[in-house]
């Protein structure tokens, strides 16, 4: 399959099995298949049954951990590693799955709504406040969502209107932090509507000098009965003001002691400032050919970042013009619409087909600066006092379009197939300008354009070893073919320049368990991906940028697994072994090239662990204990500087009674602050881990 006469056979081969399936599948006895919702596909199905590795966290799970951001949510999912830190706080550390740390690896889903799909996901602004659950999708799912999903999908859901528990809840803890949300399932019979009201906020303050943010979101969902379809409304508001912690210098391959990890380089004013807004509406209704469902999504968001990077060639004399600043405002507006039917053929067929179509807009307008300041940043002076250097100026219009059918088929009680098939059509264009400030007259214009259209698709199998009830043991394989146009660098520099897009193969496959009546379940999983063309992070002048690194291969195997103990005590854990490595990509480390070919790639650990112990009953004593284990790593694409193993551990307490519940969390207990998360400046600079901290809440349900 990794030929290229297989790549070009695959539309044939899946063309074939959409037109004959459905045949086959007549032909035979009707299956019982379970509705449960997996974002693998847009057709509902069960996790076993599903031809690929997803996850699903219970919002109750989340709440009974003490869960608030994504690092704490998904700490034991198998294949999923978030390095907590960086310059939106912990809230906002990129997830990396497979292995692959990338801005826009993986698609963000809120609600079936991308976030930022055109661009970056919007993680900064996302809340955990009254979730239901979250999907987790390990690998591409290129015919549900196309060139907005390359790597996986995490897929966050709310309570749908007028459901879940209602409920308040404030907390505070360390260094001042606080949160509160509260939460209103509401009800209008007499108009037919039901609706939800959810408003959470929240102020962190990290030990770190200068940083830390405030946050505060609200969503109100709404549904109705419109004629013979259901109609849904969805309005969702976020404001983010952070503190950002800048970036630290290395030297000789190591961290040192010269300039420590907590030191912070951003101007006096260094600010990250972030409003976002999104309009959501859906329609549902019954046809002659199946479930006919519509979304259609609009946001815009707005940011103003004020920043600051040390420059590699630092000098500590407080004189010396030792660091780039800059001033930008960026503004993103999305449109999203998809419109498809879910088809039932026959008993054991289901055809999902449609059209979708993703709009981004994004303007960015900067003024650089350069500055001088000691290592501890006691002198950085205020921007607005400095003078600009130069100007610049990025727009960027993307449209992504495409049409796409997926199959599953049930040919027999145990044997299932699914095939997809996607017509991707991308069409980018792309304007900078720079102008110094000293001489307008010299103000350079690029401009570039890109218009592609692939074909993408999934070929899927899953098998039921045996089956005795509750228990059983599924086997399951696909092929992927998926690719994405590159992210947008909206950095201090305004290149007209458009990278070539990404491309991945991928063969998954493995094995999914239950055992002593549905009480242990585990999934193992092996995996091979070939990338072409991967975006990575590199230093220009001393400023953040992005390069296509040629090819990569990563190779993989998962085990995720959970035993309930009894009804009330559960065990969680997994095991992770990645092999992330560059094929031929030679970059430039000052003035000289290296050949980076074996290499693996920077930060992405070989080895994760995890394990978890829930204690949850409906009332009394409860309590959690995580532990995550990371694998040493390289801080560098050279692999010249190797960062040790670490443990975090995060565990909490509660008691519940009637309708109250009191809590005390506690993460990174052991107070571990490693070098973890890599900055815009790739190969240059570091963030560390953010302190321990304690957290206690109090919890009010109030109605049924």
């Amino acid at each position: 399959m990794r030929t290229a006469d297989a790549r070009r056979a695959l539309p044939r081969a899946i063309l074939l099995v959409l037109a004959g399936a459905p045949l086959l599948a007549a032909a035979g006895e009707s299956t019982v298949l379970d509705t449960v919702e997996v974002t693998s596909s847009k057709i509902p199905q069960s996790l076993r049954d599903s031809a690929a590795a997803v996850s699903v966290v219970s919002g109750d799970e989340l709440r009974a951990r003490g869960a608030y951001d994504l690092r704490t949510a998904l700490s034991l999912v198998a294949g999923v590693e978030i390095s907590p830190g960086g310059d939106g706080g912990p809230a906002s550390a990129v997830p990396a799955l497979w292995g692959l740390r990338e801005f826009d690896a993986f698609l963000l889903l809120v609600d079936g709504t991308p976030w930022g799909g055109a661009f970056t996901p919007a993680l900064a602004t996302l809340d955990l406040a009254n979730v239901e659950r979250i999907e987790v999708l390990k690998g591409a799912a290129p015919v549900s969502y196309g060139a907005t999903s390359f790597v996986g999908v995490i897929h966050v859901i709310h309570y749908a209107a007028g459901e879940g528990p209602a409920r308040v809840e404030v907390a505070a803890g360390s260094r001042g932090s606080v949160r509160a949300s509260l939460a209103l399932p509401l009800s209008h019979a007499a108009a037919g509507v039901r609706s939800s009201l959810l408003l959470d906020g929240e102020k962190q303050e990290l030990r770190d000098d200068r940083a830390g943010y405030d946050r505060f979101h609200g969503l109100y969902r709404a549904a109705a009965e419109l004629g013979e379809g259901r109609l849904s409304l969805d309005l969702d508001g976020s404001v983010l003001r952070q503190d950002p912690t800048s970036p630290h210098p290395r030297e000789s391959g190591v961290l040192t002691p010269r300039f420590p990890l907590d030191a912070n380089v951003n101007p006096r004013d260094g600010r990250i400032d972030e409003n976002r807004v999104q309009l959501a509406l859906g329609y549902v209704r019954d046809t002659a050919w199946g479930e006919w469902d519509t979304r259609f999504a609009a946001a815009q968001s707005d940011t103003d970042t004020t920043r600051g990077f040390l420059r590699e060639d630092f000098a500590d004399d407080g004189v010396t013009h030792n660091a780039d600043g800059y001033r930008q405002n960026k503004t993103l507006t999305e449109v999203y619409f998809d419109t498809h039917l879910v088809t039932r053929l026959s008993e054991r067929s289901t055809l999902v087909w449609g059209l979708d179509h993703m709009y981004g807009d994004g303007e960015q307008k900067s003024a650089n600066f350069e500055y001088a300041v000691l290592p501890n940043g006691s002198n950085a002076p205020d921007s607005h006092d400095l003078p600009v250097d130069e100007r610049t100026r990025l727009t960027d219009r993307r449209n992504f379009t495409g049409a796409y059918a997926e199959l599953q088929v049930a040919l027999t009680e145990a044997w299932r197939v699914e095939a997809g098939l996607r017509l991707n059509h991308t069409a980018e264009k792309r304007t900078g300008e720079v102008v110094p400030s000293d001489a307008p007259e010299e103000a350079e214009r690029a401009s570039d354009r890109r218009n592609d259209t692939r074909w993408s698709g999934v070929l899927g199998t899953s098998v039921k070893l045996w089956r005795d009830g509750e228990n059983g043991m599924t086997a399951y394989a696909s092929y992927r073919n998926s690719y994405k146009p590159a992210v947008i660098d909206f950095g201090p520099e305004a290149e007209g320049d458009i990278l070539k897009p990404e491309t991945a193969h991928s063969i998954e496959g493995g094995l999914k368990g239950e055992h002593a009546d549905g009480r242990f379940e585990w999934e193992l999983s092996l995996f091979q991906m070939d990338f072409r063309n991967l975006v990575v992070t590199q230093n220009v002048d001393g400023l953040p940028g992005l390069t296509n690194a040629g090819a990569e291969k990563f190779k993989g195997a998962e085990l995720e697994a959970r035993y309930a103990i009894d009804g009330d005590l559960s065990v969680k854990g997994s095991w992770t072994y990645h092999d992330a490595r560059f094929g031929d990509y030679v970059q430039l480390f000052g003035d000289t090239a290296r050949q980076l070919r074996g290499n693996l790639l920077e930060l992405s650990p070989q080895h994760l662990g995890s394990v978890g112990l829930l204690f949850a009953p409906a009332e009394g004593f409860n309590a959690s204990v995580v532990a995550n284990w990371v694998g040493p790593r390289f801080l560098n694409k050279r692999n010249t500087a190797l960062a040790q193993s670490y443990t975090l551990i995060d565990a909490g307490v509660g008691y519940r009674f009637d309708r109250w519940e009191l809590r005390l969390d506690g993460y990174n207990l052991t107070d571990r602050r490693d070098a973890v998360a890599e900055s815009e400046l790739g190969d240059a600079q570091y963030y560390r881990l953010p302190a321990r901290s304690v957290m206690a809440s109090l919890r009010y349900r109030f109605g049924p």
